[in-house]
């Protein structure tokens, strides 16, 4: 029942912002933006990351940001996180720049709520090269929920992280953040599974995804979600359920794409080509479907 509450919230406070069938929008979750040292899930994919968001820049895509994109969990300093991956952040506030980015905050980087927290680490960074310090997010907003509203026919799709409602990654995200911090931080550099992680435990992972299919089912409301690290498109059940998936898969990314008034699970990855050279690929998981199909 919380579950089912914290999401309403959510959607009742989200960020609405109008589109249309001619409207392209790239959503990744789960990025994990680390230190780059042996705890950084993401380290190894930053390159095809920055492929994608390259390419997503230049064919006039708007990026959202579905939450978990920067591991405050695990790395106090945020400055360390800007520092490891400067070039990437530079490439998101390209985004920025042209009004065409929305960042949302997850569990794991729940301190983004805090307008003093944002301005403090994003508003403006340090380059150690030049000693100065450089623009990035002057005046970024983040926010728990977007929902994307047609202009025509003004059917609604809820963007959301999905951590809402659970007892360790909400009420007491605190206590497990500093859990993480000071204890499987380290005990994941080793190969140990953190307890209170979806993506970890496919019985909690279950049942969140049955959660957000009652709630669908009680509003009758495309979501679209990270936090489990399950790429979704549609759920078992039928309901109009999709998730991001993740960017800290050992073999590369996976995100949604909606443009034409289609929708599309997309992965992300390094292949040989057909002369055996390794490069960065687009691959479409499953889609493209008309958006149509799934509002309400």
């Amino acid at each position: 029942m919380r579950t089912m509450q914290r999401l309403t919230e959510a959607y009742e406070n989200a960020l609405r912002v109008e589109f249309d069938d001619d409207s392209k929008f790239i959503i990744f979750s789960d990025v994990h933006r680390g230190d780059n040292s042996l705890s950084d899930e993401f380290s190894h994919n930053q390159n095809i990351y920055q492929h994608a968001l390259n390419y997503y820049l230049e064919n006039d895509f708007t990026y959202i940001e579905a939450g978990d994109g920067d591991e405050l969990w695990e790395h106090e300093i945020f400055k360390y996180i800007i520092r490891a991956y400067g070039d990437i952040y530079t490439l998101i506030s390209e985004f920025y720049r042209k009004d065409r980015f929305y960042m949302l905050y997850g569990n794991h980087n729940m301190d983004l709520k805090f307008e003093d927290y944002v301005e403090d680490n994003l508003y403006k960074f340090y380059d150690i090269y030049e000693d100065t310090f450089d623009v990035l997010f002057p005046g970024l907003k983040v926010y728990e929920a977007v929902v994307l509203e047609h202009s025509e026919n003004k059917k609604e799709i809820f963007i959301v992280h999905g951590h809402q409602g659970d007892f360790l990654n909400d009420h007491i995200w605190p206590i497990t953040k500093f859990l993480n911090r000071h204890l499987w931080h380290y005990f994941h550099i080793v190969g140990f599974r953190n307890p209170s992680s979806p993506s970890k435990n496919m019985h909690k992972c279950h049942k969140i995804e049955r959660n957000y299919s009652k709630w669908i089912r009680q509003h009758e409301i495309m979501l679209i979600a990270g936090h489990t690290h399950r790429p979704k498109f549609v759920s078992n059940s039928g309901e109009s359920y999709f998730n991001t998936g993740a960017c800290v898969f050992p073999l590369g990314i996976t995100g949604i794409e909606i443009q034409e008034g289609t929708i599309a699970l997309v992965k992300w990855h390094i292949r040989p080509d057909p002369i055996g050279s390794l490069t960065v690929q687009r691959s479409v998981v499953k889609g493209p479907s008309p958006l149509a199909d799934f509002m309400y």
